[in-house]
C-alpha cells in the first residue's frame, strides 16, 4: 500500500484534539472519515503528534497508507472536500517510503505561543490568543526564557498524568518577542511532554506580570515537581507551527 504525507492545518477550537475519542470530535476523526469516503475503506492516519483540545496547528504532519496509487494532488484536493465544513484543511500531500512515520521519524518540533496584551479583549482573535489585560515586562520574561532552555528534568513543567517514560527534555530554543499588542514564545524541541509549552508560557506570564523573578523559575525548575510551578496557559494560544524531518526522509 502505498504511504503518503500530509500536512494538516487547523482550528482546534471546538475540537477534542487531534487524537480519536469517545466524546467529542477530533482532527483525527475528521481526516479518517475524509479518507473512507474518498477511497471506500476505513484507514488509520497517524499523527507525529497528539495535540490538546483547542490547540491550532499550521503544519501538523501525518501519514497514511492507502490502497492505490493517485497523484498528491487529487489525493490533496478531494480530502479538502471531505473535511468540508470543518475548520481543517490539507495544505500537501507527497508520496513517501514505508519507512517514513510521521511520529517517530520526526527530529523536531516547534510551537508558538500567542499572547495579546492588551487592555481591550480580543474580538477577531478571540480563541485563537491568550488575552492578558496588564502590561507583561517582554525583557524579564526573555530572561527568564533562557533558564529553560538546554536539557533538564522538567517535571514542573509535565502534567501530573504525564505518561512518558521520562521527564528529561532538551530545549533548543524558547524565544520570547513582541510585536506591537503581541507577544509570541516560539519553542523548540525533538519532543514535549504532556502540558510542557503551556505550563512554560503560564510560568513566564508570572514573571511577565511581575509576581515572579528568573530565578524563581530556575528554583521551580530544581523542585521537579509540578506544584512548584506556574499555571497552565489556555490551550487558545497555542501552534504546532512545524514537524522537522531529516532530509532524506
Amino acid at each position: 500500500m502505498p504511504r503518503y504525507k500530509l500536512t494538516v492545518e487547523y482550528d482546534g477550537r471546538g475540537l477534542v484534539g487531534w487524537q480519536r475519542q469517545a466524546k467529542g470530535l477530533s482532527v483525527q476523526e475528521i481526516l479518517e472519515t475524509a479518507v473512507e469516503r474518498f477511497c471506500g475503506k476505513r484507514l488509520t492516519v497517524h499523527g507525529a503528534g497528539r495535540t490538546d483540545a483547542g490547540v491550532h496547528a499550521l503544519a501538523q504532519v501525518a501519514h497514511v497508507d492507502l490502497p492505490r496509487e493517485k497523484p498528491p494532488e487529487v489525493i490533496r484536493n478531494a480530502l479538502n472536500q471531505h473535511v468540508k465544513p470543518n475548520a481543517v484543511a490539507i495544505l500537501a500531500v507527497e508520496r513517501v517510503a514505508e519507512s517514513f512515520d510521521a511520529r517517530r521519524s520526526a527530529r523536531g518540533r516547534v510551537y508558538r505561543y500567542r499572547i495579546l496584551n492588551r487592555r481591550p479583549p480580543a474580538a477577531l482573535e478571540r480563541g485563537r490568543v491568550w488575552h492578558v489585560g496588564p502590561a507583561l515586562d517582554i525583557a524579564a520574561m526573555q530572561a527568564a526564557s533562557r533558564v529553560l532552555v538546554g536539557k533538564h528534568d522538567f517535571t514542573t513543567f509535565r502534567d501530573t498524568l504525564c505518561q512518558a517514560k521520562s521527564p528529561v527534555k532538551t530545549l533548543d530554543a524558547l524565544d520570547v518577542t513582541r510585536t506591537g499588542e503581541e507577544i509570541g514564545i516560539d519553542t523548540r524541541a525533538r519532543s514535549f511532554l504532556h502540558h510542557q509549552v503551556r505550563n512554560m508560557v503560564g510560568t513566564l506570564k508570572l514573571v511577565g506580570a511581575g509576581k515572579w523573578e528568573p530565578a524563581d523559575v530556575k528554583r521551580a525548575l530544581d523542585a521537579r515537581d509540578r506544584r512548584a510551578g506556574g499555571p497552565t496557559a489556555p490551550a487558545d494560544g497555542l501552534y504546532l507551527v512545524a514537524v522537522i524531518y531529516p532530509e532524506t526522509d
